[in-house]
């Protein structure tokens, strides 16, 4: 069995997209609209995991973001925490450095849910 994707239900569809897409540089593999209100959109790369944003306008979902922590692995903890800083992207928590090899912070999308970007050296 293979890890295909994950999805996010989202309120503001464009604004997660430039978030998941403008800022963290996941790639747009596909983007479509499946139904009247319905937006869907896969970013990531081909042969990996995905994000599959959901927005369903009307249908809100409360506490999404509640426990779901996303990881990304950045080559540079410090570099990630000036560019963050420079798009006023609020380290939300940490960093954080459980072992000599690991760093990592935690900011939020749009939707609050947890984006945990880190190191491993």
């Amino acid at each position: 069995m293979d890890f295909c994707w994950v999805t996010l239900h989202v309120d503001d569809f464009e604004e997660s997209l430039r978030f998941y897409h403008e800022l963290l540089g996941l790639k747009v593999l596909s983007r479509f609209s499946p139904g009247e209100g319905v937006e869907i959109a896969m970013l990531g790369e081909e042969d990996k995991p995905k994000i599959e944003l959901l927005s369903n306008r009307g249908g809100g979902t409360k506490n999404k973001g509640a426990g779901v922590s996303i990881g990304f692995k950045v080559d540079s903890l410090d570099k990630a925490a000036e560019y963050v800083k420079q798009k006023q992207i609020p380290i939300t928590k940490g960093p954080f450095s459980p072992s000599p090899k690991t760093r990592f912070f935690f900011i939020e999308d749009p939707d609050g849910f947890e984006v945990q970007l880190t190191e491993n050296g």
